[in-house]
């Protein structure tokens, strides 16, 4: 289990590059599992949809996914929350927030296949993926936590990290935003 910690730091962001070309997994991060199948969902609240929408009809807590991330490698789930922060650069990535202290999960898409506007900070979203875990090496760690710093201002220090990072994120099949939850 990651400590609150931990979360802050590991879960803050996608993989070493945030806008890329689409999701990318490392050879150590996922393994193969089958995406869970659910039947026809009841519809989510009015808002703006994004890729595919949102089909499964229960969603995940952002919490119950990142105390145990590495049981839903693989698998596609629904999560929902405010949203923390998007990606100033091409709109291909949002971070929502779990109730816990620091408990964030970024949900990443392809560039260009759906574009998150800037300002969708502080609304809330309901979001579809697969979730992939990437296990990071100490120099991957300092690595990824120096291009967090460069390109998006994030305040930890590369020279702090000392231990290697687990990543976890969502890699986005539809999405649909709205002002509240």
């Amino acid at each position: 289990m990651l400590s609150c910690v931990n979360a802050t730091i590991l879960l803050a962001a996608g993989l070493l590059v945030a806008c890329d070309a689409g999701p990318k997994t490392t050879a150590t991060a996922t393994a193969a599992a089958p995406a869970t199948a659910v039947a026809a969902a009841p519809p989510v609240a009015a808002g703006t949809s994004f890729g595919a929408g949102v089909k499964l009809g229960e969603s995940m807590a952002i919490d119950a996914l990142l105390a145990d991330p590495k049981a839903h490698v693989g698998k596609t789930v629904r999560v929902e929350g405010q949203i923390v922060d998007v990606c100033p650069k091409r709109g291909c990535w949002m971070d929502l927030a779990g109730t816990g202290v620091g408990q964030k999960v970024r949900f990443k898409v392809t560039d260009g296949e759906m574009v998150f506007p800037v300002d969708a900070k502080g609304k809330y979203a309901v979001v579809e993926g697969v979730v992939a875990v990437n296990e990071l090496s100490l120099e991957d760690s300092k690595e990824y936590v120096a291009y967090q710093h460069r390109e998006y201002g994030a305040d930890r220090d590369p020279a702090t990290v000392t231990e290697p990072m687990v990543v976890v994120r969502i890699d986005g099949l539809g999405a649909v935003l709205r002002d509240r939850r």
